[in-house]
This record gives C-alpha cells, structure tokens and sequence, in this order.
C-alpha cells in the first residue's frame, strides 16, 4: 500500500510539472477550431465515395451528446449542400493548419512530461507537426469510415453465404472493436514520435492503453451525463452546445496529456 501511495504522489507531482491541465485548455481549442474544417474535408469527401452523409453522424453519435450531435448536423447540412472541390481544398488546409497547432501543444505537454527541451527549429517543428497531423487524420478518417464499411461488408455476406442473424450480431461487435484497435495505433503513433525524445515502445503501451480506455469510458459516459442530467441551456443559453463541446474536448486533451505523462512517469522509473 505504501508503494501505491508513493507511486501516486510522484505521479501526481509529474502531472503538475507536466501542466497538463493548462495545456489541455489549449488542445480543446485548437481542436474545436479544426472540428468544422476536419468535417468539412471529410464530408466532401464522402460526396465522392459510395457513402451517405448520415453515417458519420450515427458514429459520432455514440460518443457526443444529442445537443451537440444537432449543433453538427445542422452545420453539415449547410456544407453538404454547398459541397464542392474548392470546399474539399480549404477543408484539408484548414483542417492540417488548426490540427497541427493542437499537436504542436500535444508535443509541448508530453517535452514536459520528459523534461526535455524543444530545441527543434520553428520550420523543422512545424513539419513533423503537420506530417503527425495528417497521420491522424488518415487514421482517424479510417476509423470512422470502417463501422461504415464494414456493415455493408457484414451484410454482403450475410447476404452470399446466407448467414444466420447471429453472425450478423457478432460482426457488428467485431467491427467496433477493429476501431477500438485503430484508436490504440493513433494514440501509440502519438505517444512515440511526438515527444522530443525517444520512447521505448514497451513504456508508450501503458499511456495508450489508458488512453484508448479511458476516452471511450469517459466519452460514453459525459454524453450520458449531458443527454440525462446536464441542462446547459439553462444555464449558457445558446452557447450551452458550444460549452458542451469545449468540456468535451477539454476531457480528451487530458487523456491524451495523462497518457503522455504516464508513459514518462514509468520509463523514468526504469532508470
């Protein structure tokens, strides 16, 4: 119990120095900044492939509350109807520019974690920012594309081999846990090519794994909690959605800052 104890506090102590929950608050921005470019780029795309719209609304819609979903939609409506390849062109710059401030704070929080200075050029820094970012975008594009693929795929199966509704069942699961498995490899990648130093691969699997676990748990369950008990119109009025989403994002930025930290905490530990 008393490792336990002082495992915690130096933890803790590491979390503080880290400022993780400062840097967090600056992550939530720059994510909420590059949301609607990021959707844009990725709806217009969709226009281009045989997908509906709605499909990434039924996906976001597991992890978001309804308010925001509503906010999304809406907006996408408007995109969707004025889709055209000059939008799919501003959506990608946009999307690289504002996601590559967010990962640049991603790599400011986890230099921190590991005590190490960025002595990298502005250029340089910049470069491996927006080459992390578009890592991530094609990741995450992936991750929420495969649910869509694989229904089709699942029932085109079902469909030639005559399968029974059970297999259906089960392939439904299998496919969410394929993105949970996708969601891990985004967060590894993060974890290991971000910091200003190297990482040994067998220290960056504990903040992913707490990472991958810890987002989905606290995603699904802020969304219960909003859709449930949360009444931020009352208290926001019509900025209520845009608070809603900023926690959201606020929440993430300090998973994914936790992770960052945890990884450092336990490679020191080893030395």
């Amino acid at each position: 119990m008393e490792k336990v104890i002082h495992f915690g506090k130096n933890f803790i102590k590491r979390f503080d120095q880290a400022d993780v929950t400062g840097l967090s608050a600056q992550l939530a921005y720059f994510f909420l900044l590059s949301l609607f470019p990021f959707l844009l780029f990725l709806v217009t795309l969709l226009g281009y492939l045989p997908i509906e719209d709605h499909s990434i609304i039924d996906i976001l819609s597991t992890y978001l509350p309804a308010d925001v979903i509503q906010m999304i939609e809406s907006n996408l409506t408007q995109l969707v109807n004025n889709r055209s390849g000059g939008l799919l062109s501003v959506g990608i710059i946009g999307t690289i520019w504002s996601a590559s401030n967010g990962m640049n704070a991603i790599t400011k929080s986890f230099n921190r974690a590991y005590g190490v200075e960025e002595d990298r050029s502005f250029i340089l820094a910049r470069v491996i920012a927006i080459g992390l970012t578009l890592g991530m975008i094609v990741v995450i594009a992936v991750a929420l594309l495969l649910p869509v693929f694989g229904k089709v795929i699942g029932e085109q199966f079902f469909a030639i081999f005559n399968l029974s509704d059970d297999f259906l069942k089960s392939w439904n699961m299998f496919r969410w846990v394929i993105s949970s498995v996708i969601f891990f490899i985004v967060f590894f990648v993060l974890y290991m090519l971000a910091p200003h130093v190297k990482v040994s691969a067998r220290h960056a699997v504990w903040g992913t794994l707490f990472a991958t676990i810890a987002w989905q748990i606290v995603s699904l369950g802020f969304s219960f909690y909003v859709n449930m008990l949360g009444n931020y119109s009352a208290t926001y009025g019509s900025l209520g959605t845009v608070i809603i989403l900023m926690i959201w994002f606020y929440l993430s930025g300090i998973i994914i800052n936790t992770g960052g930290v945890l990884n450092a905490f336990m490679q020191e530990r080893e030395h």
